[in-house]
């Protein structure tokens, strides 16, 4: 196998440059002489994760599609902590990124299976007042282009990025209380009643029925006997005014987007 070169990163003081290899070894190197200090041995697959500490110029991290996380002091050429990311029933995660906090005590990953693993000093307290697990309502969706190419929600016919904001659920959607949602960014003053998302079942292309939030679901079609939520008709209001706004801003401005720009409409 020809040897390949996935990851580079500088140490904090620039003297030393390691190099991640497809042949699963962590080379280290003197920057200013380009000699081979140490070969790092650890790793069983790729590494495409390489982070320096932020002022120790000893420490290095490195975190590859095997599920290792590794702490090396490159000046010697050693392992100063190593975490295996096994996942109980699933096998291990890849590990895809790494960062560490700006003042060195802390580190925190991200892993195939849509985990945050975060690692340090002191207690886990501060961390346990929200779910162990959160995704968006909106997270998955499908979308599709519209006649002009643009990229629209197909359940809303909307942008993604002028949708309303999405609510917090869990790995099965089930929305989690009304405390979380306020930490959604557009939700922190909004009242009680409009932080209850309306469930509902949805088919998916299989045939499968699952239950999904539909709060956000814009009534275009309204049936008889439906009656609207207070959620829905908000949302409906705040995309009228919207349109309103545009619509008095296109009147005004010259025809045909600016710079080669444009915002796509709803249908």
């Amino acid at each position: 196998m020809k040897p390949k070169v996935t990851m580079i990163a500088w140490n904090q003081n620039d003297n030393y440059v390691v190099t991640a290899v497809n042949n699963h070894l962590l080379k280290v190197w003197n920057s200013s002489t380009g000699q081979l200090l140490h070969d790092l041995v650890g790793h069983a697959d790729e590494v495409f994760v390489l982070e320096t500490h932020p002022f120790d110029c000893r420490i290095m991290l490195s975190a590859g599609h095997d599920g290792n996380i590794f702490i090396w002091d490159i000046t010697k050429g050693t392992k100063t902590k190593h975490y295996f990311n096994m996942i109980e029933g699933q096998g291990h995660g890849a590990v895809f990124d790494c960062k560490f906090s700006p003042d060195g005590q802390h580190f925190a990953c991200t892993d195939s299976h849509g985990h945050l693993l975060i690692f340090g000093f002191g207690c886990s307290r501060p961390y346990e007042k929200i779910p162990d697990q959160m995704f968006f309502h909106t997270d998955y969706r499908p979308l599709i282009r519209d006649s002009n190419n643009y990229v629209l929600d197909e359940q809303t016919q909307q942008a993604p990025h002028l949708m309303p904001p999405p609510f917090l659920v869990d790995v099965d959607g089930n929305p989690h209380p009304t405390k979380y949602q306020r930490l959604v960014p557009g939700r922190e003053n909004c009242a009680d009643e409009h932080l209850i998302p309306q469930l509902g079942y949805v088919a998916t292309s299989d045939g499968e029925v699952v239950e999904q939030v539909i709060g956000q679901q814009t009534v275009d079609q309204d049936e008889p006997g439906l009656e609207p939520s207070i959620l829905d008709g908000m949302i409906r209001q705040l995309q009228l005014e919207q349109d309103q706004r545009n619509g008095a801003d296109h009147e005004s401005a010259p025809s045909g987007p600016q710079n080669g720009e444009g915002t796509p409409r709803r249908g």
